[in-house]
C-alpha cells in the first residue's frame, strides 16, 4: 500500500493510473469516485454503510473490479495541521484491509491527503443550484470524485 498523503507524494509520481477509483469513508455512507482514462474523476452511487465491515468492504472491493481499477484511492481525513487523528487512522486502517484483499487482483491501493475536500465539494454543489438535503445526500459521491481528481493531477 502506497502512501501519497505527505508533502513529497512521490510514492506515485512517474506512474499514470489508467483507471483508478476513489472513496471517501464516511461514517454513513461512503462516497465513490471513478476514472476510465486517468484523466478526469467521474461520481458514481454512495455505498450505504451497512454497520458489517467486512461488507462494505466487500462492496468497495467488486466495485473496483468492476470499473477495472489498477489503484484504488482512499482518501486520508488528515487534521489540518497534518497530523493523524482516529478518523485518519480507521482510514488507514481500512485501506490496508483493502489492499490485502485487492492485491490478488494487483490493484493497488494508496491513502490520500483528503483535507478540505468536503467543504470544496459542498461549494461545487451549492454553486450548481444543489443545497440542503439533496447537497447532503450527494456530498460523498462529490467529494470522493474532489480526492480522485487531486490525486490524478497529482499524477
Amino acid at each position: 500500500m502506497s502512501d501519497a498523503a505527505g508533502p513529497r507524494g512521490s510514492a506515485t509520481r512517474g506512474r499514470v493510473a489508467r483507471r483508478a477509483l476513489g472513496i471517501d469513508l464516511g461514517t454513513r455512507r461512503i462516497g465513490v469516485a471513478v476514472s476510465a482514462t486517468g484523466g478526469l474523476a467521474f461520481p458514481r452511487p454512495t455505498v450505504a454503510r451497512s454497520g458489517d465491515e467486512a461488507r462494505d468492504r466487500g462492496r468497495l472491493v467488486e466495485l473496483a473490479r468492476e470499473a477495472g481499477a489498477t489503484t484504488v484511492v482512499v482518501g486520508l481525513p488528515l487534521s489540518l495541521d497534518g497530523t493523524e487523528g482516529p478518523a485518519a487512522r480507521r482510514a488507514r486502517a481500512e485501506a490496508q484491509a483493502l489492499a490485502e484483499v485487492l492485491a490478488a487482483d494487483g490493484i493497488d491501493v494508496e491513502t490520500f491527503d483528503e483535507r478540505l475536500t468536503t467543504v470544496s465539494a459542498m461549494a461545487a454543489l451549492a454553486s450548481g443550484g444543489t443545497r440542503g438535503p439533496a447537497a447532503r445526500r450527494r456530498v460523498d459521491s462529490a467529494a470522493a470524485t474532489v480526492l480522485l481528481q487531486a490525486w490524478l493531477d497529482r499524477q
